[in-house]
């Protein structure tokens, strides 16, 4: 039998996809199911003085309004309403009480028997306000902006300074200083998010919720309404789409559950579009680099310093500044990192946070050096090419960038680059080639897997882990089935359920890994189990085995060394008296300290920019990858391709609009709200460079969803700017700037 690992195997999903038979939140229906329709605030600050209910009460099929007046009992303290991935400060607690504290905040929840009603009777409430002016300008809150953290205080803290950054960029013979912005992004998810509460009765729920993390939403709902893990139950087998909006529990669940509790009976809340503009998305950031160098080229100094916002009520921040330091060599380094605290829902991450951004500048920044310097943008990487993380001191586990630099520009052709600007054309359009550098973590998280093997040859594969999309159920059972030596169509895979073994939230590219490193931790826990079965069958050519010697392949446990020497599954099984086998193990990631770990990608964008107009299009993006072991070919291809896809809606069409006078999300739908539509993408050439890795973990995963978006803004930017000769600092780069 073939292994499965590596190979570009559909998705075990994807025909109950496409037919339209996987049930997501919204899809789940039971009798007598009612819905509810949220009422959101019309301003961003302030106190609610009142609210009418009375109309929206005697629409016919409206059974009742909830309000922070008449709601059920909800917890007091600000612990019950974190959750595993909460900042820092007070939670948002919905429906609590009658502090307004961002436009769009759910302010009442009316339920009917239907959602049509729902909807109706909720545009009929009437809500007063006291309200106060607004603060939604992160450039008003600029020089009020306070320190996210000093170094070594978080997880997310600056790195700490190295060397005298000040005195080596006065020495520096190149200088280059530039400020950099890139606005407020939302995710804009295919799935609305929406919470189906059934009410099973003794107050006992199943709740079929959008997330991607089931167990967290869980321990939250326990803490808000003060329940028993035994009564609630949350399930979410697919999601479609959530990119860093999931990883909270978000306000539409507690208002189901909420309404579930006060009428005892099922009930849905799904929210509208322009609702889901309130649930999070990507903090606006301010960025000053300045670099030092070298005639040479040689990156003597880095000064990096942003300003991110955050609610006035959580203090939401990333590692925002210290990316240089893992990417580049250089000696003498200073970061800093403040928050602008405006009257906005607290940001939240979204897919590469701090990275896609915080890189989109550094890699701008490096592109305005090798200009300075009059070298190659490429060249210039590779003289300032690090096999260390500059901030530990740690080498890389492994990183094999320079590849990735070699064959994406070997793909892409780069060598035929004219170094001038405006100096390529195609016709009336100026052509434009630009690369940048991607990098992101390996991260892994401890995670618990279920393995039960039936005599039949069957194993069911279970972790409360998420699919978000990425292809979770696929990979599971291709690591499944190479670890117990079984067909594909032999391995069930479950998950998305909190009754299953332990899972954190799915994000950050971490799952792939730690959850195909637990399968193969629980397969040599049942592989040990059917050794000592094994043994027992007459004249078993195992009988002095250790479990280190045996391997399960095709059906059957054998020798490494000499696969003469094998006993079937279910021989061994039924010899043994057993009919399955069960084994649930959790496995964790220890760091020794020894070894940094990253994924890292070479970017290579072609633009073609009209010259009257100003119209830039996108027509070639190379994105050659180091992630690592490669699972699944085609599903990590997908992930790829969909962050280029994402870097040319950053680069080049999204942004959230803010009017500041009303404090309130002005393009919040998706005929305003830009994103990139199949006109916008061209040719899209995705690399993966081999990388070994034994020392990340015992399968070498970094995991690729984070990755592909990384460092795709600033190629293209730089491309742009090739074409041109004019520098946009600002995203995204629209015609007008191109234009003035």
């Amino acid at each position: 039998m073939a292994p499965h690992i590596g190979t570009a195997a559909s998705r075990i999903d994807g025909r109950a996809k496409v037919t339209g038979t996987a049930r997501y939140a919204a899809d789940f229906n039971v009798s007598g199911l009612a819905h509810g329709s949220v009422v959101t605030s019309t301003v961003a600050r302030g106190r609610i003085v009142g609210i009418d209910t009375s109309a929206a009460l005697r629409v016919a099929g409206v059974i009742d309004v909830l309000t922070h007046r008449n709601r059920p009992r909800m917890a007091s303290a600000d612990s019950a309403y974190k959750d595993e991935v909460a900042p820092d400060g007070a939670p948002f607690r919905p429906l609590y009480d009658d502090k307004v504290l961002f436009s769009g905040q759910p302010v009442a929840l009316v339920v009917a028997e239907e959602p049509e009603t729902a909807r109706f009777a909720a545009s009929l409430v009437r809500v007063d306000y006291d309200a106060q002016a607004p603060v939604t300008d992160i450039h008003r809150r600029r020089d009020a902006a306070t320190a996210a953290a000093k170094p070594g205080e978080s997880m997310f803290a600056p790195p700490a300074a190295r060397g005298t950054a000040e005195s080596a960029l006065a020495a520096a013979e190149v200088r280059h200083r530039g400020e950099y912005y890139v606005p407020i992004e939302h995710h804009n998810p295919m799935e609305p998010f929406a919470s189906t509460v059934i009410w099973n009765g003794g107050g006992k729920l199943t709740v079929y919720d959008k997330t991607q993390g089931v167990q967290n939403v869980q321990r939250y709902l326990c803490g808000v309404f003060e329940m028993q893990p035994d009564d609630v139950r949350v399930v979410s087998p697919f999601v479609g789409g959530a990119f860093g909006s999931g990883l909270r529990p978000q306000f539409q669940v507690v208002l189901a559950v909420l309404a579930a509790r006060a009428l005892a009976r099922s009930v849905r809340v799904a929210l509208t579009r322009q609702q889901m503009y309130v649930l999070g998305y990507r903090p606006a950031m301010i960025q000053r680099i300045e670099l030092g160098a070298a005639a040479g080229g040689r990156l003597d100094a880095v000064e990096h310093d942003a300003t991110t916002v955050t609610s006035q009520y959580e203090d939401f921040y990333r590692q925002e500044t210290g990316w240089s330091g893992l990417l580049y060599d250089c000696a003498n380094a200073r970061y800093a990192h403040k928050l602008a605290r405006l009257d906005l829902p607290t940001p939240c991450d979204m897919r590469a946070p701090s990275a896609a951004p915080s890189v989109y500048a550094l890699e701008s920044a490096m592109d305005e050096l090798a200009v300075a310097l009059g070298l190659d943008p490429l060249e210039l990487r590779l003289r300032c090419y690090s096999e260390r993380d500059q901030t530990t001191g740690r080498p890389y586990s492994s990183k094999a960038l320079r590849d990735c630099y070699r064959r994406g520009a070997e793909a892409f052709g780069w060598h035929r680059r004219h170094p001038e600007p405006r100096s390529m054309r195609d016709g009336r359009e100026l052509v434009g080639w630009g690369m940048a550098t991607g990098i992101w973590e390996a991260l892994q998280v401890p995670i618990a897997v279920r393995i039960t093997l039936s005599a039949n040859g069957h194993a069911d594969i279970s972790c409360a882990t998420s699919d978000i999309g990425t292809g979770t159920y696929t990979i599971m059972a291709q690591v499944a089935a190479d670890m117990l030596g079984l067909p594909m169509d032999a391995v069930s895979i479950r998950l998305g359920d909190s009754t299953l073994p332990q899972s954190p939230v799915e994000g950050g590219s971490w799952i792939a890994a730690s959850v195909s490193n637990g399968i193969a931790t629980t397969a040599d826990a049942v592989r040990t189990i059917l050794l000592g079965l094994a043994k027992r069958v007459p004249n078993s050519p195992l009988a002095d085995a250790t479990p280190e010697e045996v391997a399960l392949v095709d059906g059957k446990l054998s020798m490494r060394r000499d696969a003469s020497r094998a006993v079937g599954i279910a021989d061994a099984m039924r010899h043994g008296g057993v009919d399955r086998i069960e084994q649930e193990k959790t496995t964790a990631f220890v760091d020794d300290g020894r070894h940094a770990h990253n994924t890292h990608s070479a970017i290579f964008a072609e633009v073609k920019v009209d010259e009257e107009l100003g119209i830039v299009r996108v027509t070639r993006v190379v994105n050659a990858v180091a992630g690592g072991r490669i699972l699944n070919i085609k599903t990590a291809k997908s992930q790829i391709m969909g962050g280029v896809v994402w870097g040319i809606g950053m680069a080049l069409h999204e942004e959230t609009l803010i009017d500041h006078k009303f404090g309130r999300f002005m393009n919040a739908n998706m005929a305003d709200y830009h994103v990139p539509v199949n006109a916008d993408v061209h040719d899209i050439e995705v690399i993966f460079v081999e990388e070994p890795d034994d020392d990340v973990n015992p399968l070498g995963i970094k995991g690729v969803g984070e990755i592909g978006i990384v460092g795709v803004a600033a190629a293209i930017a730089n491309a742009v700017y090739h074409a041109t000769g004019k520098r946009v600092r600002d995203l995204p780069i629209t015609l007008d700037k191109l234009l003035r």
